[in-house]
């Protein structure tokens, strides 16, 4: 029993191909034939026509790659012109780094010499007081009666920083040498300068 089952399986898988075979195969190499005749007689050569479609296939292939090798090529350029822009962006870079160092250079300079004439100002400032001191000394030291003309021969604002840094004592004693006129002019002043 397993046997006659088994041939009828063989006999049913048979049957398909069997069934295929004159169910397509057959009508279509039929169907082939009859349209190899019927386009001889119509005047056209089949295979020179298949021929040519495989040439033009083989054309629109190779096109193809041509258009593929020829867009890789645009990429390849446009790359490259990307890049030597991003090389003259590095290079202005750089050269905006270095005008910066070179500017920072040059008002480090520029701050040195200002303190060096600050210093310069300050020591001569200094040198002027001492001066300025040294004066007010000497007319403190003077008799007053040599003292009020000397004085009263100057400007009027050297005269009063003068008499404005000297002693209680010997500016009484200078003012009262001088005419009154002068001496209230000089008093008022000194009085101004004092607010």
């Amino acid at each position: 029993m397993a046997k006659e089952e088994a041939l009828l399986e063989e006999e049913k898988s048979g049957n398909k191909f069997l069934w295929f075979i004159y169910v397509v195969v057959i009508p279509l190499l039929f169907a082939i034939v009859i349209a190899l005749i019927v386009t001889t007689f119509a005047g056209i050569n089949v295979f020179e026509k298949a021929k040519e479609l495989g040439e033009k296939t083989h054309i629109l292939s190779a096109n193809n790659a041509t258009n593929r090798s020829k867009a890789d090529e645009d990429k390849i350029i446009s790359l490259n012109a990307e890049i030597q822009n991003k090389d003259t962006q590095i290079e202005n870079l750089q050269k905006q780094l270095d005008s910066g160092d070179n500017e920072k250079q040059q008002l480090l300079l520029e701050q040195k010499r200002l303190q060096q004439q600050i210093a310069s100002l300050q020591k001569s400032q200094a040198q002027s007081t001492k001066d300025f001191k040294e004066i007010v000394s000497s007319y403190e030291s003077m008799n007053p009666k040599n003292a009020a003309p000397i004085i009263l021969q100057m400007k009027d604002e050297n005269a009063v920083k003068i008499l404005s840094k000297l002693s209680s004592e010997a500016l009484a004693s200078i003012l009262e040498k001088m005419p009154a006129d002068r001496a209230a002019k000089y008093t008022e002043m000194l009085g101004g300068s004092s607010n």
